[in-house]
């Protein structure tokens, strides 16, 4: 059996900016704090979320380089180091086993896309240029290629690839790949509308957007699961499935950020391409946030949108 990075929640947590677009470590150290203090079991640094495509190589080492100076071990950080470019995904992840970081995780190749025989050849040369274990990463619905069952298994076979963030939402596809991969192949969630359904087909808990919001809560959805509480984990699911669904209204991490800035947290724009929600969108956000109690100012007097 190989061994688990985290079991529980890893959040995946939002870069802050600065209002000129740099990136605010002093606020980035504070969310970290947040959430270990929340009971994150893990940090994913520079992943989608915190805005991966529009950092620069220096600034996405320098970032988990810092992450892993302030952690100081307290629960892993996990670095996002994929690439649609293998040589570059490659560089990557030695950079980033170089800052110090205690797991990779690879998104699967975007746009030029590739074949099963492609995504194994492209993981197999990140596994092998690092000795840090790697979470593969599934979203289709980002990257227009998917990971199948039985590649999962020839992959697993790889000492070092010990877990994937499956966000296909295909529960067909996940049954198949925790039959076929058993102990070799950690699943973890993708989606944080699907945490407890994935934890009753084998899963180890979910790499979160929602958690940056609530990490407590969060975790409370995989604990009470672990606990054999099925009926608690699946209630709390249920209850945050509106909040889950707001953080969605817009691509992620628009409203995530959005959403940070209502509760007070300084976490600045995001980078375009991304930009604000508009005001009808907005209006629902925090709409949302106020019926959870999770929003410091009235919707009616937020002036970030549009």
């Amino acid at each position: 059996m190989k061994k688990q990075i985290f079991k529980g929640v890893g959040t995946a947590i939002v870069t802050p900016m600065k209002e000129d677009f740099s990136i605010h470590y002093s606020v980035f150290e504070d969310l970290l704090d947040m959430q270990i203090a929340g009971g994150a079991d893990a940090i994913v640094v520079a992943g989608t979320t915190g805005e991966s495509a529009v950092l620069t190589d220096e600034e996405h080492v320098e970032l988990i380089r810092h992450a892993v100076r302030h952690v100081k071990g307290r629960i892993p950080v996990i670095a996002g180091a994929g690439s649609n470019n293998t040589a570059h995904a490659v560089y990557l992840s030695k950079e980033c086993e170089k800052a110090g970081a205690d797991a990779l995780l690879h998104v699967t190749p975007y746009y030029n896309k590739t074949s099963q025989q492609g995504l194994f050849l492209h993981f197999t040369e990140c596994a092998k240029s690092t000795n840090l274990p790697i979470i593969l990463y599934n979203v289709p619905s980002r990257t227009g290629v998917n990971i199948c069952p039985a590649t999962y298994k020839r992959l697993s076979e790889t000492e070092n690839i010990v877990a994937v963030k499956e966000a296909s939402g295909n529960f067909s596809q996940i049954a198949r790949t925790a039959s076929l991969c058993k102990e070799d192949l950690t699943i973890y969630s993708g989606n944080d509308d699907q945490i407890t359904s994935s934890l009753a087909l084998g899963g180890k808990g979910v790499i979160s957007v929602l958690s940056n919001l609530i990490p407590n809560e969060t975790h409370a959805i995989c604990a009470s699961y672990f606990e054999g509480n099925h009926e608690e984990s699946a209630h709390l699911q249920l209850k945050y499935l509106e909040l889950i669904e707001a953080l969605f209204l817009d691509v992620n991490p628009i409203p995530v950020k959005q959403a940070m800035r209502a509760m007070g947290y300084d976490v600045g724009p995001c980078r375009l391409p991304l930009c604000n929600m508009d005001n009808t969108m907005a209006e629902k956000l925090y709409t949302v946030l106020e019926k959870y109690s999770l929003t410091k100012v009235s919707k009616h007097s937020h002036s970030d949108a549009g």
